[in-house]
């Protein structure tokens, strides 16, 4: 009997995992992509994710050359200014706005934001066009072996699939890093993050806001309008244990403490969506490769959900290893092809998870003098032109 291969098996099918599929698929190659769980696809089902991401503009030109854009571009809800506001004062009030605007470094938005579970939907759609990519929901790796030529892995359906390279986007858990033998150094901060919905009578204009007190940010994101009023998806990080009270709370009592939260920029907020909640570490791989292995995504880092670097980090993974795999098809998954990819990708990524660490242990400042001194820093970095244009191109990763 036959053994099936491909050129490539994706294991894990999240945003991270189906992008590449279609990313590596548009470009020619064969590619199978499991996962334990079919992705939920629609926004009012049980397990649906009600986060959002914001495809800042690498993350863009990734997803064209995957050929999912044209298919996105009609629900995109452009990022044209990123607002950070001061509410740290003693009182729960706005007490300083700084607004960092797109056309100050682009003639693009920052980027372009878009629930998960509308995600979902378009990237498997996207993956059922491509004749060269198998997606196979409901299916997980068992096992792997791996020697200089090629990769097997075993499936839980009884499968062995051989393969020139194995990508890990198996999540902060992954199965495939563990098996390699990779370690991971984690960081805990006692934080848990509600994701939801909200809508509000005051538009958002495409402003995200992101607002700060004590505990963790919230952040108001623009999605299109709901049921006939602007609306935003939103990430409240806080204590742990808070956050799953407020998770508990019924749905008036949500509303009050999340206006409160937002002090009423936008009005009375009126929850439009289920409540998901989800524990808020910091993460990173030793290596980003093995034997005919390549970790992406959160297989490979984690960050709290600050300044839209998560996803577009992922993606960013997936962008270096397809130029590797394009530059020389024959070395898809050689030792060279994956010391290069380790190479390019891990100082980025260490940067990265570093400053978004200083940037949520300055948000969960409780006592007023570090709420204070954040709000000066706040300032200073907003207030020197050249500083300021600085740290938005890092962050959009042009710089």
């Amino acid at each position: 009997m036959t053994t099936p291969s491909c050129d490539i098996l994706i294991s894990g099918g999240g945003i991270a995992g189906m992008t590449a599929a279609a990313a590596f698929g548009t470009a020619g190659f064969d590619v199978i992509c499991v996962d334990p769980a079919p992705p939920i696809t629609e926004r009012d089902t049980d397990g649906s994710d009600m986060r959002s991401t914001a495809f800042l503009q690498p993350a863009q030109r990734l997803l064209d050359r995957a050929g999912l854009w044209p298919q996105l571009a009609d629900h995109a809800a452009p990022l044209q200014v990123m607002r950070i506001v001061d509410a740290g004062g003693a009182k729960a009030e706005p007490r300083a706005s700084h607004d960092f605007k797109a056309s100050d470094v682009s003639d693009q938005p920052f980027g372009w934001n878009f629930p998960n579970w509308l995600l979902r939907r378009e990237l498997q759609q996207r993956l059922k066009a491509l004749p060269n990519v198998d997606f196979h929901p409901g299916t997980r790796s068992q096992a792997l072996f791996t020697r200089s030529g090629e990769a097997r892995v075993t499936l839980s359906d009884g499968r062995k699939i051989r393969t020139r390279l194995v990508i890990a986007a198996d999540g902060r858990n992954s199965f495939m890093r563990e098996a390699a033998g990779i370690n991971v150094s984690t960081r805990r901060y006692g934080q848990k993050a509600l994701a939801f919905c909200a809508t509000h009578p005051i538009a958002h204009e495409n402003v995200s806001t992101e607002i700060h007190r004590s505990g963790g940010p919230f952040t108001l994101v623009p999605l299109p309008d709901f049921d006939g009023s602007p609306c935003s998806a939103i990430v409240w990080m806080d204590d742990g244990p808070l956050s799953q009270r407020r998770m508990a709370l019924d749905p008036a009592a949500f509303n009050h403490e999340i206006s409160e939260r937002s002090c009423h920029l936008f009005g009375p907020l009126t929850l439009a969506s289920q409540r998901t909640i989800w524990p808020i570490i910091s993460q990173h791989a030793e290596r980003l490769s093995s034997q005919r292995l390549a970790l992406i995504a959160e297989a490979a880092h984690v960050v709290p959900p600050i300044g839209a670097q998560g996803l577009n980090m992922s993606l960013a993974d997936t962008a270096m290893l397809l130029d590797l795999a394009q530059a020389n098809p024959q070395g898809l998954g050689d030792r060279a092809m994956l010391d290069q990819y380790h190479a390019a990708r891990l100082k980025d990524i260490r940067l990265r998870v570093q400053g978004i660490d200083l940037l949520n242990r300055a948000s969960q400042a409780q006592s007023q003098p570090l709420r204070d001194a954040r709000a000066v820093g706040l300032g200073v970095l907003h207030n020197i032109p050249q500083l300021r244009k600085s740290l938005m191109q890092m962050g959009l990763g042009v710089r």
